[in-house]
């Protein structure tokens, strides 16, 4: 076990598979900070072809401060100590920005399910930051993700499952499931 680890994610809706990536990544340190990809849009906006999903609000309708109230409602009922981590924003668009934020010291971990992850654990590895693959999988094997939740949402099914409780129930609480229909209809 290390001392201090890093795990990153864009969140726009935390997740179950968000939530075992943390937990493997949680497992391995003793604290963990959790990165926030793309905690404003304007300022840290997507700048490699491979990052679909880091321009436009209808991918990213949740707020930094949303997300980052979400992970910790999720954290503290999976039995996480709020003194075990601390979420941070993670500009992973502007690399040069990253040990700004974040631990040189850690070990950051990643899961790499596609070119853009691959892209990642390239750009920590050009910083010359130590970097664990906690697993690869495919496309297929991924899973679960935020946009397919997003998507659900927009197509009135069921979508609570995929979610922690805690997730669910501020996403209804604050009208984000409103925000994320509305959303989708401006971009149709």
């Amino acid at each position: 076990m290390v001392d201090t680890g890093v795990i990153h994610g864009r969140f726009q809706i935390f997740h179950l598979k968000h939530m075992e990536n943390v937990l493997a990544a949680k497992m391995r340190c003793r604290k963990l900070y959790i990165g926030i990809t793309h905690s404003d849009i304007v300022a840290f906006a997507a700048t490699s072809s491979l990052d679909l999903h880091g321009t436009t609000k209808r991918d990213n309708p949740l707020t930094y401060f949303e997300r980052l109230e979400m992970i910790q409602g999720a954290l503290r009922d999976f039995g996480v100590k709020r003194e075990e981590y601390e979420i941070i924003p993670f500009p992973i668009s502007q690399p040069d920005l990253i040990t700004q934020y974040a631990p040189r010291d850690a070990v950051y971990f990643m899961s790499i399910c596609g070119q853009w992850d691959e892209e990642c654990y390239q750009i920590l590895q050009r910083l010359g930051l130590e970097t664990e693959v906690l697993w690869r999988k495919t496309e297929d094997e991924r899973g679960i993700t935020g946009t397919k939740i997003r998507q659900t949402i927009v197509e009135g099914q069921k979508w609570q499952q995929y979610v922690p409780k805690t997730v669910s129930e501020y996403i209804i609480e604050h009208g984000i499931d409103k925000r994320i229909q509305e959303l989708n209809h401006m971009f149709e």
